[in-house]
């Protein structure tokens, strides 16, 4: 038995305990992890803004070693992946202390509301890198009851939309 049919045994054995096609999960579980990780992101960054949180995270991050432990490098790369994105997504839409389409740095502009704001995007981006496993778990668990309500009968009303003949 070869490891593509053990998968497919596996799938189609959790679509019908579910009752929903396999399409329709894979489809649940897409749109629930992209679902808990921009919850998160946007709820990390007000509540890092209004509690404070941005710059005094970032700044209590120490400076690199070599007896550092796992963690500690990881964080370190997810707060410089922060910074990348939070960088580009302040450049695209025009958020962060950004111009919309800007190649300025905003660490170079005066504000602090700015460097607040990245700083405090950098968190939200780490907190929601953390929550990676949570938000497997839950995307996971909710997939099914997603699917059954929401997924299969919108893929249905499409499905009886396209099979009309026209008039």
């Amino acid at each position: 038995m070869s490891a593509v049919s053990r998968y497919r045994d596996s799938l189609t054995a959790l679509s019908a305990r579910t009752r929903t096609p396999l399409s329709s999960l894979v489809v649940s579980f897409a749109i629930l992890h992209e679902v808990t990780a921009i919850v998160p992101l946007v709820a990390g960054f007000y509540a890092a803004r209004a509690a404070g949180l941005g710059e005094r995270a970032v700044a209590a991050l120490p400076s690199a070693s070599e007896q550092d432990g796992w963690a500690l490098k990881k964080t370190r790369g997810w707060v410089a992946d922060g910074e990348d994105w939070a960088a580009r997504v302040g450049r695209r839409y025009g958020v962060f202390g950004f111009t919309k389409g800007s190649k300025a740095d905003p660490t170079t502009m005066v504000s602090e509301r700015i460097a607040g704001d990245v700083a405090n995007a950098v968190v939200a981006y780490v907190a929601t890198k953390a929550l990676l496993p949570v938000r497997i778990a839950a995307a996971l668990y909710l997939s099914p009851a997603f699917s059954r309500r929401l997924v299969e009968p919108t893929r249905q009303v499409f499905a009886r939309i396209l099979r009309r003949t026209p008039k």
